[in-house]
């Protein structure tokens, strides 16, 4: 834990805000691991100035387990912070307060922590390291990362995947997908005293939000539900929306920024397609009165997937074996790159310190009792995997 604390710290000082480079901070993993003798692949982002982490703890063999995190922390940017957010504090109370502290340096940080005790130990299976940048916005670096890990050594594509959000230390079966939009309304100014002159964008934003929120209860009375999720029906919801230019003036443009998190038993085409129609509707009603108007949709984002409840079970054996019992599965609404590794085949679980209720504010804490937990698990997990693959402690077999 003294070890774990100390990494923790020097994570949290790295200001990995996702609008930020993250290289200092892969450049300070890529150091440790080098002192620990374990070699580190770097997969570039496209800009350049961000990067992915891949190393292997352990033989070339077939099985193991891939430890995944994302470096990157949502802003501070307006929150009221009792102290330096990019610096961890000890509040005493037995919480270690920081930006990431629980989503989630903290889960690297014990994983970090695990290397020089892996290294040592008598491994049949490999443990991987597998750090993203930008999950924040989009869980943009990870296709890349999970492209070359299949290819990274001749057994990683057998390995099992478990990615280290925050979960209570309980591992999740299940989450939505969630994809970002844009949507942009072009109508025509006029003098608001000729109001049917015009073509009011804000007007037709707000009949466009208004039932992007109905669908929700149209899903539900179409019993598109599942009651594993806290919100048990994919969700819709408009999170800013801009337009106009005076009181007196027909806006010419409204904009609105949204987002689908859908079920894993749904699909974003799908629920995407009833917008769609919608915006069809209201085009047509309005040209057909002689009224020019456009509505133009642009994912801000590759749709992330959701991760569903299967082909999961070696994965889960060892987690459960390896955790204090009585273990619960559950399903978040968040999404993570669990989703992601699923979808390239792997079997993945979430399974890390901390609750999603202190990610992304003010104050973001991690309980020592979480890392410990975390860590304990960890330190088990490695002495399975130096079993033989189908031992029945919870070893993982390709």
């Amino acid at each position: 834990m003294t070890q774990a604390v100390a990494l923790l710290e020097d994570l949290v000082a790295f200001d990995t805000t996702s609008h930020r480079s993250n290289l200092a901070l892969i450049e300070y993993v890529e150091a440790y691991l080098a002192r620990h003798g374990v070699a580190a692949e770097r997969i570039m982002s496209p800009c350049g100035n961000k990067a992915s982490l891949m190393a292997r703890i352990g033989p070339e063999a077939p099985g193991g387990v891939v430890l995944s995190g994302h470096t990157d922390v949502v802003p501070v940017d307006g929150q009221p912070w009792s102290s330096e957010p990019f610096t961890l504090r000890d509040g005493g109370d037995g919480r270690l307060y920081g930006r990431g502290s629980c989503d989630m340096k903290g889960f690297i940080a014990c994983a970090l922590a695990k290397v020089p005790e892996w290294v040592n130990a008598p491994l049949t299976r490999p443990i991987y390291l597998a750090l993203s940048y930008d999950e924040e916005i989009g869980c943009v670096g990870a296709p890349a990362l999970i492209e070359r890990f299949l290819h990274y050594d001749r057994h990683a594509a057998s390995a099992h995947v478990i990615v280290g959000e925050p979960t209570d230390m309980q591992p999740v079966v299940a989450q939505k997908g969630a994809t970002n939009l844009r949507t942009t309304i072009t109508g025509r100014e006029a003098h608001s005293s000729q109001v049917d002159q015009g073509v009011s964008a804000i007007h037709v934003a707000a009949r466009l939000v208004t039932f992007i929120e109905d669908t929700m209860a149209d899903l539900v009375a179409e019993g598109r539900v599942d009651d594993a999720f806290n919100v048990a029906h994919s969700s819709l919801h408009v999170g800013k929306i801009r337009g106009g230019t005076a009181i007196n003036i027909t806006a010419r443009e409204c904009e609105f920024a949204w987002e689908i998190r859908h079920l894993p038993s749904d699909t974003f085409e799908a629920l995407y397609a009833r917008f769609e129609a919608r915006c069809n509707t209201l085009i047509g009603e309005l040209n057909a009165a002689g009224k020019m108007l456009e509505i133009v949709t642009r994912p801000l984002n590759v749709t992330v997937p959701g991760l569903a409840d299967r082909d999961n079970q070696r994965v889960l054996r060892l987690a459960e074996a390896n955790l204090p019992a009585p273990c619960c599965r559950r399903a978040v609404a968040y999404a993570t790159e669990a989703g992601q590794f699923q979808g390239a085949g792997f079997e993945a679980i979430i399974l890390g310190p901390g609750s999603i209720a202190q990610a992304h504010q003010p104050d973001e804490f991690v309980e020592r009792a979480q890392l410990e937990a975390c860590s304990a698990f960890l330190s088990r997990m490695g002495q399975a995997l130096a079993e033989p693959a189908d031992s029945v402690s919870g070893g993982v077999e390709s």
